[in-house]
Order: structure tokens, then sequence, then C-alpha cells
């Protein structure tokens, strides 16, 4: 067998993204909460109903990002004899828990809406639009933290839609407060409201979806198991392989298992180590452990559907 040869500088690279996000995340969840409490605080002050709504929702948020900055913490621990694979998917299960906070939170934004058809109310919209305008720049500067994170990461990727959710909201909120004070359309805010929730919806059930998967050891999206396969087969010292699986250890981190079968004999550690630095190069498999065969013989695992 063998292990992936680029481990320890997959390891060193997780180590450092631990501790550039850990900071993200702790700036993004200051930021936020500061404005939490401004929200409620402007909110009573002006009477704004959508203010105090906001702030519940982006409450929720922070909450999310707590709850994505503990997963990435923990994910980092050393292994332990029953824990072999650290806490790593830890990861998915706030990716996951993150997609039902969003969901859960639209759902309320959606009947306060439908609320406010009925039982509009007048606010200060000088003041909602000046508050709302800093929380689309707090919310903005957050999601920026965690941009370049999200493209590869499906935890970050939660928080990071949770705080373009919360941009778009305020937007809502400041396009729906200056049409009031041009028109008096009460209906504005709802109307809004709705639209933006419509839109937060299509993005989570995305990352939903996708954390799901993950959940269930689905290979990760942008991996193809075929294409794989593929490759491995065309290596000049393998003769047949089976029993590969392809499966996240966490939503940053894919590993691989499978039987190479080898009938020139045994290929070398040069060939092992060269296999595991191009399947983390070409497909971002980072954790790799195959098993070389060198008889033709039945193996137990080899029809397709074994496990």
């Amino acid at each position: 067998m063998a292990q992936s040869h680029g481990h320890h500088h997959h390891e060193q690279r997780r180590g450092q993204a631990a501790n550039h996000y850990g900071r993200n995340f702790g700036v993004a969840i200051a930021l936020n909460f500061a404005l939490v409490i401004a929200q409620v605080l402007y909110g009573l002050f002006a009477n704004s109903l959508a203010l105090l709504a906001d702030a519940g929702h982006n409450f929720g948020d922070v909450m999310g990002l707590v709850l994505a900055w503990g997963a990435f913490a923990i994910a980092d621990w050393r292994p332990s004899s029953r824990f072999t694979y650290r806490l790593s998917a830890a990861s998915i299960l706030s990716a996951f828990a993150n997609s039902l906070i969003l969901l859960v939170a639209t759902g309320a934004i959606v009947w306060e809406a439908v609320q406010r058809f009925s039982q509009p109310q007048p606010v200060s919209t000088n003041i909602v639009i000046a508050v709302a305008a800093t929380a689309v720049a707090v919310n903005g500067v957050s999601a920026w933290l965690l941009k370049r994170g999200s493209k590869t990461d499906l935890n970050i990727r939660g928080a990071f839609l949770h705080m373009l959710a919360d941009a778009g909201v305020s937007l809502a909120v400041i396009a729906a407060a200056f049409g009031i004070w041009l028109t008096g359309w009460q209906w504005l805010d709802p109307a809004a409201s709705l639209l933006i929730s419509a839109v937060i919806l299509w993005g989570t059930w995305g990352l939903m979806r996708d954390a799901l998967r993950l959940t269930l050891n689905a290979a990760p999206r942008g991996i193809d198991p075929a294409e794989v396969q593929r490759y491995l087969e065309s290596l000049p010292e393998v003769a047949t392989i089976h029993d590969l699986h392809i499966w996240a250890m966490s939503t940053s981190q894919t590993a691989l298992t499978c039987h190479l079968f080898t009938p020139g004999g045994h290929p070398g550690d040069a060939f092992l180590h060269r296999l595991a630095h191009e399947l983390e190069e070409k497909f971002g498999i980072g954790h790799t452990t195959v098993q070389i065969e060198l008889s033709d013989g039945p193996c137990a695992l080899e029809p397709e559907h074994a496990l």
C-alpha cells in the first residue's frame, strides 16, 4: 500500500490556510455582531420592522459563521485512535447545517413580507437607508474575506453565501425604503424582500445538495471518478484496477483508495510516489492509498458492487 507522498506538504498548506481563514472568520463575526446591535438599536428608534427583521436574520447568520468557524477549527484537531481522520467531516456537517439555517431565515423573511402586505407600517426611511447601507458594507467586507476559500471549501462557501444573502437583503431594504420615500408605496418593502428571498433560496439549494452528497460519501463536485479511472488504467505499469473509491474527508480534503493489478511485478516506491503526486496535481486528491496486486486471481472486492 502507499500513502500520499504529498501528504506532508498538504498538511503544511492546510495549517497555513487554517490560520488565515481563522482570522478572517473572527473579523467577519465581530463585524456582523456589531452590526446586529446597531440594527436593533436603530430599528427600535426608527420604528422600522424591516431593520429589526434584518437584525434577526443577521443574528442567525452570525450563529452560522460561529458554527462554520468552529467546524473549521475542529477539523484541524489532531487525530486520535478513534477519530483517525481527525474530525474533518465536521466541516461537511457545518455546511449542511448552514444551508438549513439559511432556509429557516429565508422562510422567516418570506413570512414577514407576507404579513407586511396586509399590515404596512410607516418607518423613518432616512435612518433605515443609512443603517442598511452600513449593513451592505459590513456584509460585503465579510464576503470578501471568505471569497477565496469559498471556491474550494464547501463549509466556507456556506458562510460566504450567508454574507452575500445578508448584503442582498440589506440592498432590498435600501431599495424599498428609497422607493417608499419617493412614492409612499409601503408594499415595495415586502415585494423586494420576496424577490431577494427567491435569490437566496436558489443559491441555498445548491449548497444543501452538495453538502448532503458529501455526507453520503459521494465524490466531490469537480472530480469525475470515470476520468480518474481512465487515468489509472492508462498507466503503463497497470493492467486493470478495481475497488476504486473517492470520497470527501472534509469540505477541502479528498481521499482515494483502489486496487491496482501490476503483472510486471511491484512497480516500486518511485511509482507510488509519482502516482500520489499526480493524483493530487490533476484531481486535487491529497490522501491516496493503493493496494498493489501481483496476481490476477480473484479478489473479493473486484466486483463493482462489492464493498
